[in-house]
């Protein structure tokens, strides 16, 4: 009897991550999306600027995490239609509860111009606060505009 080891495809929809403020497991992070993104089949300008959009979040998390709590969690969920990320950390100081940008698909708001270049690569950026649990999500759709919210 011969042990032979079958190759099974399998595709990587959800991802969990705890990091540390390292700009190399944010470039990790990036990684991940970039995968999700062009698996899901997007343009290469689409993936690298998602890429791009998830390294900026996390650098920007970086700068509230504290020792305290030194940890950045991040959280990948590819759906039929969108690829979200999550990042969270325990803080103080976050951002308005309930808070959200609806971007268009070049990365604006309509009519403003105010989204930050940096998360230009995602459709939704929404900031929500749970007890001490700051998370920022990120949300790529695969049409050409976000659905209505």
């Amino acid at each position: 009897m011969s042990l032979s080891l079958a190759t099974m495809a399998t595709e990587l929809k959800n991802l969990h991550l705890l990091i540390d403020a390292d700009m190399r497991l944010a470039a990790a992070a990036g990684g991940v999306a970039h995968h999700l993104a062009d698996a899901a089949g997007l343009e290469n300008a689409a993936v690298t600027r998602l890429q791009s959009a998830v390294i900026a979040a996390c650098k920007e998390a970086f700068k509230q995490l504290t020792l305290q709590h030194p940890h950045l969690e991040i959280n990948f969920a590819r759906f039929p239609d969108r690829i979200e990320v999550a990042l969270s950390y325990e803080g103080e100081a976050a951002p308005a509860a309930g808070v959200e940008t609806i971007a268009g698909p070049d990365g604006r708001r309509s009519g403003d111009s105010s989204l930050p270049g940096a998360f230009a690569g995602v459709d939704r950026v929404q900031y929500e606060t749970h007890g001490g649990e700051i998370v920022a999500r990120l949300t790529k759709y695969f049409g050409k505009v976000a659905p209505g919210i």
